[in-house]
């Protein structure tokens, strides 16, 4: 499992990356005026139905299922089930992508009211809306075509998908300039070459494309059955996005530019989730899906803990790190072009209490992926529902007195609350899944992590961290005390990584 984080962390690095320097393209040319508002809401509105009908249905019924199939009953059962979906999935995503396209303005309308009332920004989102919808077809196959490899232990294509989207985005972007539709031909063109990398893969594996008339399977129509409640958890999970984007979109209370400084916050703030939380959740969701197809609980239970451990060792520094080196970070990385002060200001606001909410978002990953492996995608849906409630109080009576810190704070409250009751469950569930152990693990990292927090606020005292070479040496420097830090306080699931990652080599 490890090796399988590793490889999708790498992959994921590399995306960031990417993601980063597309991200500094957008804000060099668009900052965060209207064009870059327009862009944001409009991608925001396939990535919707991308987590519903796609990555969300991946991990929340396709590899569990197709994963409990293989283990039973063998490849030639796993591939028939495979076409049924297959042929299922296909027919969804085109007739929601004709619905999406037909149905902009009013989307528009419904999720980013502060819009309609400049006729000029109304107009252009909708148009990108149009233009971007065809992107919600290529991304769920290419999501479907993850699943299928993923349940067959392959994760290497499907984990560089995302890098071949974000290149040919900033080629798009940097040939076309200040031109919006740059960005859109350049999301259009990299949707339809992650769905092709991934196709040499599925054949060497043994799949066939086939449109077939085949719709019904017992094992589909139970992917089916997982797949609502995790519909309706997307549902939620998005009705958090889009109250921050409503909300957001009210610049006479939390200010200009609200909404695209918390899509750069956001940016940020997923890299080491992305890099390490999702991947590790990624990379044990096929795992723990076996140990539950062969009654293992012990095994399962150990996976989860595992999981858990590690994600504490890696995900609390860079929570720290973040929120100590918000301002330098975007200031760095962002501020150039249309990206002012101004801008920097109210990003790294945002990325501040964004990054209080880290490693609760992280945990929710693995924790929501262990009720997927045992075919249970209600309980998170129930967990979610009270969060969303959280997250909209929490919004509202933020956004007053914090501004855009507040969206971003209220999210990261909400997460932390998620985390617990899906704890609370699944330990209730199971038996004791080493509560006691990662809680002494806990306050190890967090130990080591003050350490860390301490040479970061006296290097930005004595060096010049709002330079790309002393924010690099500031941040190896932090990295370096924390991983000393670890050994002097006993984190031994940093120190069995490192021994394993050695002997590895």
């Amino acid at each position: 499992m490890i090796r399988s984080t590793g490889l999708i962390g790498a992959a994921t690095a590399i995306s960031r990356v990417l993601g980063f320097v597309r991200d500094i393209v957008i804000a060099g040319f668009f900052g965060t005026g209207l064009y870059a508002q327009a862009f944001v809401v409009a991608f925001r509105i396939p990535n919707l139905l991308r987590d519903l009908i796609g990555e969300g249905a991946t991990n929340a019924a396709f590899v569990p299922v197709l994963t409990e199939e293989l283990t039973k009953k063998g490849r030639r059962d796993f591939f028939k089930l495979a076409q049924v979906i297959f042929n299922l999935l296909f027919w969804v995503l085109i007739i929601l992508t004709v619905i999406g396209i037909l149905a902009s303005p009013l989307i528009i309308r419904l999720i980013a009211p502060g819009f309609s009332v400049d006729r000029e920004k109304f107009d252009v989102t909708v148009n990108l809306t149009r233009i971007l919808f065809p992107f919600l077809l290529l991304v769920g196959l290419w999501a479907y075509a993850m699943g299928v490899l993923n349940s067959l232990g392959k994760f290497a294509a499907p984990a560089f998908g995302p890098c071949v989207l974000n290149l040919f985005i900033i080629i798009c972007a940097s040939w076309f300039g200040e031109n919006i539709f740059g960005l859109t031909t350049g999301v259009l063109l990299g949707g339809f070459v992650q769905l092709a990398i991934q196709v040499p893969s599925l054949y060497s594996a043994g799949w066939r494309f086939k449109l077939t008339g085949e719709f019904d399977h017992p094992k589909a129509r139970k992917a089916g059955v997982l797949l609502v409640p995790r519909a309706l958890g997307a549902c939620v999970y998005q009705f958090n996005v889009f109250v921050g984007t409503i909300l957001a979109s009210l610049s006479g209370i939390v200010g200009e530019g609200a909404v695209a400084a918390l899509y750069y916050a956001n940016r940020l703030w997923q890299l080491p989730l992305g890099i390490f939380g999702i991947a590790l959740a990624q990379a044990a969701l096929p795992a723990m899906s076996r140990h539950f197809a062969l009654n293992d609980s012990n095994k399962l239970k150990e996976m989860l803990s595992f999981s858990l451990r590690i994600l504490f060792a890696v995900l609390v520094p860079s929570s720290v790190g973040l929120m100590i080196l918000s301002v330098p970070i975007t200031k760095v990385l962002f501020e150039r072009g249309a990206f002012s002060s101004y801008s920097t200001l109210i990003t790294s606001s945002a990325l501040f209490y964004y990054s209080i909410g880290l490693t609760a978002c992280g945990g929710i990953r693995v924790l929501v992926n262990a009720f997927y492996s045992m075919h249970d995608t209600m309980t998170p849906v129930k967990a979610a529902l009270g969060a969303a409630a959280l997250n909209l109080a929490l919004n509202i009576a933020l956004m007053w007195p914090l501004k855009i810190g507040g969206l971003a704070l209220a999210t990261s409250i909400s997460a932390a609350f998620n985390f617990i009751i899906l704890y609370c469950i699944l330990e209730k569930r199971l038996g004791d899944i080493g509560t006691k152990a990662m809680i002494d693990s806990l306050l190890r990292v967090l130990s080591a992590s003050l350490v860390m927090a301490a040479v970061l606020k006296i290097g930005l005292n004595v060096s010049n961290a709002y330079s790309v070479a002393g924010l690099a040496i500031l941040i190896t420097t932090g990295l370096a005390s924390y991983i000393l830090a670890s050994f002097l306080f006993g984190v031994k699931e940093l120190r069995g990584f490192m021994s394993w990652t050695t002997k590895r080599r």
